[in-house]
């Protein structure tokens, strides 16, 4: 019974530091996304095809941002029903399958903005989140019947 505790509470303390970092993440995601049209302009040095092609790098990595900053939003709804002791919710399915939509757009966003100019490291980002996409997607099939089970299991009580 002590043993069941102590592994709850590291569960608890791990869903918790997932949770702050996540919400570290949101806020600081939004400073990033706002302060593109300054920072894309001063990283010019390092990056000219950046500068080069301004205007078009704000636009794609405002909508990047944006289309990030949507994803972790619903992942820290996702584990405020882990930390309630409730995830198996309607809410959860929807989550995930608006995460995996919008990973779908940011993988179709990142293949636009590899037209603007291609490096290997998009290719991963691409296949990264074409990945979380399809993954997503799943997740929200098995919730989906994990609720559907749950609900059924409660009017039998």
């Amino acid at each position: 019974m002590e043993e069941n505790r102590a592994v709850k509470m590291k569960k608890q303390k791990l869903a918790m530091w997932t949770k702050y970092l996540l919400d570290v993440m949101f806020y600081m995601g939004i400073a990033v996304t706002v302060s593109l049209p300054v920072t894309i302009r001063k990283i010019g040095d390092l990056f000219p095809y950046m500068v080069e092609h301004y205007e078009e790098s704000v636009v794609i990595y405002f909508v990047l941002g944006i289309g990030a900053l949507v994803l972790v939003r619903e992942l820290r709804r996702i584990f405020r029903t882990v930390l309630a002791e409730d995830c198996f919710v309607k809410e959860n399915v929807l989550s995930l399958q608006k995460m995996g939509n919008w990973s779908f757009f940011i993988a179709l966003m990142s293949v636009v903005r590899s037209i603007v100019y291609m490096t290997v490291a998009m290719t991963v980002v691409i296949l990264v989140f074409v990945i979380a996409g399809l993954f997503s997607k799943v997740l929200a099939c098995v919730f989906d019947e994990a609720v559907r089970y749950k609900q059924e299991n409660d009017l039998t009580i």
